[in-house]
């Protein structure tokens, strides 16, 4: 039997659509854990739970009340975030939340408080804080080889259009301005928000944004550039989108110092791989960095969520406060829309 801080952990997910079924379930079982349980109203999503061998509740409350669950990550439309938050709170199971934390800051600070109350352990799922790439990034940062930061530039962008769908029966519930309280900018735009906080070890304070919705015919923005700063004074722009088409160049990430540029390319995403280099700043030469380039993100955080719920100490990573710091940049943002 394994030690009580190596068990695998018994997950259960809330809404079992696209990225969960694709993504998280597969990482949840690549990592030596166990999905045992799900909740979702939609029976073909359950049947899908189901063919996985996990237990399927059409009522979020009986996954709450299912007690071999420890952990339970919450993927369901941004809408519906506070709902789960709030019933799971003080459930004594940990709580991983999709990003962004919910469609509105309000729903974001009522979350916080309900869970200041019940004293559970929180994580938003900022998966890109686990990509490899970005690990060795933070890394070589911190160790002073970029020399002194300028900047950081990030592309995020894909293409959304109204039909998409991923699974039979499920609504593109993304471009539903209710539900998912806003477009690209709501959606694409916190992971590299947080990125700036991971690499660089300090967050956004300045920030200004301007949304367009060009080439999509919904309500909801389908592209955003972002420009910010940090306290120290490292400049930041972020150009998200939902109308870039798939098989151009639309995933790149560089930060810029005194002493060269950091380069990841196709990095940012649910999978893993792509290619990460420096470019030294005295003599223009390029070379490529060494990352595991088998682990996707995904994997990697249900890695370090799970030793996180074994091991308390190390749960000083997560940090509900900080992610709604987060979610306050992006109600700034649109709220300053012109």
């Amino acid at each position: 039997m394994a030690p009580p801080d190596r068990a695998p952990v018994a997950w259960g997910i809330v809404g079992y659509g696209w990225v969960a079924r694709d993504y998280m379930a597969p990482g949840i079982r690549a990592a030596g854990h166990r999905l045992v349980a799900v909740a979702d109203p939609g029976e073909a999503s359950r049947a899908a739970a189901q063919a996985e061998g996990a237990r399927a509740y059409a009522r979020l409350a009986d996954l709450v009340d299912d007690p071999e669950v420890e952990a339970v990550y919450v993927a369901t439309p941004n809408h519906l975030h506070r709902e789960a938050i709030e019933a799971l709170a003080g459930s004594g199971k940990a709580i991983l939340c999709e990003k962004p934390m919910a469609a509105s800051l309000d729903d974001a600070e009522a979350m916080v408080a309900a869970l200041a109350r019940g004293d559970s352990f929180y994580g938003t799922a900022f998966d890109q804080r686990h990509h490899p790439a970005h690990r060795a990034m933070r890394a070589f940062i911190r160790a002073g080889r970029l020399g002194t930061v300028t900047a950081i530039r990030i592309v995020y962008a894909c293409w959304l259009p109204r039909a998409w769908t991923s699974f039979s029966g499920q609504d593109n519930w993304r471009i539903d301005p209710a539900k998912a309280g806003g477009g690209a900018l709501m959606d694409l735009a916190p992971h590299g928000l947080d990125l700036v906080d991971f690499l660089l070890d300090e967050s956004i304070h300045d920030l200004a944004a301007l949304t367009q919705t060009r080439a999509q015919d919904y309500a909801v923005d389908d592209g955003a550039l972002l420009i910010g700063r940090t306290p120290s004074g490292i400049l930041a722009n972020l150009h998200v989108a939902y109308n870039c088409p798939d098989a151009l160049p639309r995933r790149r990430l560089e930060v810029t110092g005194t002493k060269g540029l950091l380069t990841a390319v196709d990095t940012m995403g649910q999978v893993a791989g792509g290619t990460l280099s420096f470019t030294d700043g005295s003599t223009g030469i390029s070379d490529t960095l060494p990352f595991d380039g088998e682990a996707s993100p995904f994997l990697e955080q249900v890695k370090a969520f799970g030793s996180a719920l074994r091991r308390p100490a190390e749960r000083d990573a997560y940090s509900a406060t900080r992610d709604l710091h987060t979610m306050r940049l992006l109600a700034r943002a649109y709220a300053a829309l012109p």
